[in-house]
């Protein structure tokens, strides 16, 4: 594979890639998170909606790395990174995202949340709290490298995932 240049000159390798990726989304999740801890609502709907669907799709793909190390050839340092991006999203306060005039619109496409999300905030707040559990908890498994660990708490995880679609999101 052949080196990749950055705009600051640099030559990065595959590594080098992830981690500029990696530090671009800690960099965009803090910024939300100050905004959230601030009690600001930033963002039209529609960019709450595709920010959301933006990081759904990150996790669904951070999600997919690691399923295919538990299913394939198994790489310790991508397990890690995967498990950290879906770290950083499960803490980064997204509810916040979900004001209620985000029931309905469209993002990168039409939102697909269920009205039932708006018209009871316990349940999701729990659902939430659920997924926040499982990828913290799939961060620290994959730290240790335990490959049946991380088996047994990728399924936990996506059990979590699949508790908030079952819930409150619409099939397309």
């Amino acid at each position: 594979m052949y080196p990749m240049p950055d705009p600051a000159g640099r030559s990065l390798d595959r590594k080098g890639v992830l981690d500029e990726i990696n530090k671009f989304v800690v960099a965009a999740l803090a910024i939300g998170l100050t905004s959230t801890a601030m009690g600001q609502v930033i963002g039209k709907a529609e960019d709450q909606i595709r920010w959301r669907q933006s990081a759904y799709h990150t996790m669904a793909w951070s999600m997919g790395r690691i399923k295919a190390n538990v299913e394939g050839t198994y790489s310790k340092d991508q397990v890690i990174e995967a498990a950290n991006v879906i770290l950083a999203i499960v803490n980064s306060k997204m509810g916040a995202l979900y004001q209620p005039n985000t029931n309905t619109g469209k993002g990168w496409k039409e939102t697909r949340v269920k009205p039932e999300f708006f018209a009871d905030r316990e349940t999701p707040g729990k659902v939430a709290q659920g997924l926040g559990k499982e990828g913290n908890e799939m961060a620290k498994v994959a730290a240790t490298g335990d490959l049946a660990a991380i088996k047994v708490q990728f399924g936990k995880l996506g059990e979590a995932c699949k508790a908030c679609h079952d819930k409150f999101r619409k099939e397309e």
